[in-house]
């Protein structure tokens, strides 16, 4: 596989021209060093195959704003939306999920030349003002793919028995502060989306919220610190477990978090020696709140994390949202330690993805993105070495389900002041 990639950061501050061809371009340069095989594979039904995800993105640009806003344009293919829609009811019947990855056709050179295609088309569009807020979305929405892509081919390569790797890199020895801790008194926050700039509708409305004085840890649990949850028989200790973790651990032989094996773990560059110091990544939801149990410590609330990283509402300097080890280019992405708030792992909290108060989805398909999902998972903050340099903000609300674990999720732990 070639190693060498085009450097195809997204610059903060950049037009829409210009942050529309960075993100389209990024997308193709994570992808170029896999075949039309390993592009095509998808490894379990939670994942989906590289091009589908070159795809789906394209899909979008075509979907909603070229066959909407652009006159006299035609679908480049008038087959394709049944196979790149995801999960927009609105836009009608599509291949189910799991089959993607049965999708030979048509081939990565295929959607490539799409890609092509749609962005020329695009360039009509692009300085149109009232189009802005829906390009926004469609740049953000690209992003969250390119992590996507990247860790669901990085879990399809862990299937195959012989190592393979996408980059010929090392990772560079990690960092490990001191567990200092970010105090906060209690009080009223205010909490959600609270600026001009783009936001998903997730993030707000802004609401205020009542916070009893805690304490959130300085930096990301180890590598070396699971080691010694492991050691003192934490996977095999059933009250530091959720009653449906215990469950999940019990089903599936769950040991250790996802990629370790002995003392290496699988990346994009193949098994690689296990570093103690760097944080630990690609755990559950229960491995993480079995942990903060272990440690004595909990999992902090949603609006907790929030509140730190906005600085206690001015009490403090705020934490930079575009700091930290984030997405840059076209690279194996490896989680180092560090002392920033954002960056590395997205850090799950306790809380339950759910609407804020007086939350309303934004009206047609584009109301599908996010509302729909709130049941069953848990919010997630911060930001992670796949996620691109400037995606993320304090409001910013991931999620997902508390067995899945092939994300690079991680664990900040709170306490109790």
């Amino acid at each position: 596989m070639p190693h060498a990639q085009p450097r195809s950061v997204l610059t903060l501050g950049e037009d829409l021209p210009a942050r529309y061809a960075a993100v389209r371009r990024l997308s193709e340069a994570l992808a170029a060093p896999l075949s039309d095989a390993d592009a095509t594979i998808q490894s379990m039904e939670d994942a989906s195959p590289a091009k589908w995800h070159l795809a789906h993105t394209t899909w979008f640009w075509e979907t909603f704003l070229l066959r909407d806003h652009a006159d006299g344009y035609a679908l480049y293919d008038e087959n394709w939306p049944f196979v790149f829609n995801s999960y927009y009811e609105t836009e009608g019947e599509r291949i189910a999920r799991f089959s993607r990855g049965m999708l030979s056709r048509p081939t990565l050179s295929d959607i490539v030349e799409w890609r092509k295609h749609v962005d020329a088309a695009m360039d009509g569009l692009l300085g149109r003002e009232e189009l802005a807020p829906l390009i926004e979305l469609g740049l953000s929405h690209e992003q969250q793919h390119q992590e996507l892509l990247l860790t669901d081919i990085k879990h399809a390569l862990f299937q195959n028995p012989l190592g393979v790797k996408m980059w010929d890199v090392s990772a560079a020895k990690a960092h490990c502060s001191p567990n200092d801790w970010h105090s906060h008194p209690g009080g009223i926050a205010r909490i959600g989306h609270q600026t001009d700039g783009f936001a998903f509708d997730n993030e707000g409305p802004a609401h205020r919220v009542l916070l009893e004085p805690f304490a959130l840890s300085s930096r990301l649990v180890t590598n070396g610190e699971w080691d010694e949850f492991i050691a003192d028989g934490g996977y095999d200790t059933a009250t530091l477990w959720l009653s449906d973790g215990w469950g999940w651990v019990r089903e599936n032989a769950i040991r250790a978090p996802l990629y370790w094996r002995d003392d290496e773990q699988f990346t994009h560059a193949g098994w690689q020696a296990r570093d103690p110091d760097a944080p630990v990544t690609h755990i559950s939801y229960f491995e993480a709140d079995a942990f903060a149990s272990w440690a004595g410590h909990r999992l902090p609330t949603e609006f907790e994390w929030e509140a730190i990283a906005r600085g206690q509402e001015g009490e403090l300097p705020a934490h930079d949202p575009h700091g930290g080890n984030q997405l840059d280019d076209a690279t194996a992405p490896l989680p180092r330690g560090g002392g920033e708030l954002f960056g590395d792992c997205w850090q799950f909290t306790r809380s339950g993805y759910l609407p804020y108060p007086r939350f309303q989805p934004a009206e047609g398909a584009v109301g599908e993105y996010n509302g729909k999902f709130m049941s069953g998972q848990f919010v997630l903050k911060g930001a992670s070495c796949a996620t691109a340099r400037g995606h993320s903000r304090a409001s910013y609300r991931n999620f997902f389900y508390p067995h899945q674990r092939w994300q690079f999720t991680g664990v900040r732990l709170a306490k109790d002041i």
